[in-house]
């Protein structure tokens, strides 16, 4: 019933019944951490833009579409939080908080990035999973200190020559997408830890024993003929992780004895798991 209420309140734009929704803040909280998660909102309510030494900021689960530009008031702010909400557009006001260094916009109707996204200089981890991204964003190649990346479960195909600029980052999450080959931008980026490419549809991979950074990467449920060959300590995550590299192709990766799987059929294990 609480919640059946709350859900009513939220169309009403008084003051009143915003405060019922999120309420009485009057003073900025001690750690300054505003979390108005789960609360049924549909609108940013003003008193959320008036703490300008606010730090971090959850707005996950509601039903917010946008947000004000009153937003960009919270100079100081660090982390926020958008994911599971309902946004079509990016909002604006974002590209307009110069120290945010954390960005979670996962689980949105998301498909195009503004420019002005480059102009977040601080930015090391931006989470985009779940969206309706048809091609990769390409202003995220302008983002220079962003580390970890998080564009699983989207219709990527591919992604652009020009993510190797990413000199730091060390984590990226691409699965549920539609590649069908490893992107080979990845085999330029020799500082990446963890590479995701699970739930694909990648049929070869290319040996990554080169890749002196890399600690993780996972490539589970993709119609694979092979597994990536990695260097001494790499822990993989798929098919015939757990076989040895010692038998090897011209190009580094493993030989499989059995017969690849015909076009348009994906690994047994991988029918099971789905």
């Amino acid at each position: 019933m609480g919640n059946a209420v709350r859900g009513a309140i939220a169309f009403i734009p008084s003051e009143r019944c915003q405060r019922f929704l999120v309420g009485d803040l009057k003073e900025m909280p001690l750690d300054r951490t505003l979390d108005l998660s789960g609360r049924q909102l549909r609108r940013l309510p003003a008193v959320a833009c008036v703490f300008h030494e606010l730090v971090k900021l959850y707005l996950s689960d509601n039903h917010l579409s946008s947000l004000p530009l009153e937003l960009q008031g919270l100079r100081k702010l660090q982390l926020l939080a958008l994911d599971f909400n309902c946004f079509e557009e990016f909002p604006p006001a974002i590209c307009g908080l110069p120290q945010l260094n954390i960005l979670y916009l996962g689980n949105n109707r998301l498909h195009h990035l503004p420019r002005e996204l480059k102009e977040l200089k601080e930015l090391n981890t931006l989470w985009l999973e779940t969206n309706c991204f048809t091609d990769f964003p390409q202003v995220v190649c302008e983002l220079t200190n962003l580390k970890t990346l998080h564009l699983g479960y989207n219709l990527i195909r591919s992604l652009p020559d020009e993510l190797r600029r990413l000199e730091e980052l060390r984590s990226v999450w691409l699965a549920g997408n539609q590649l069908t080959d490893f992107p080979p931008v990845l085999m330029e980026m020799p500082f990446l830890a963890v590479i995701d490419v699970d739930r694909n549809k990648i049929r070869q991979f290319p040996s990554l024993s080169h890749m002196q950074g890399l600690k993780l990467v996972i490539y589970d449920h993709n119609p694979c003929i092979n597994a990536p060959a990695v260097g001494e300590g790499v822990r993989r995550v798929g098919r015939w992780a757990d076989s040895p590299d010692d038998e090897k192709e011209e190009d580094g990766t493993k030989v499989v004895s059995e017969a690849p799987p015909e076009e348009g059929e994906v690994c047994a294990e991988d029918q099971q798991d789905a």
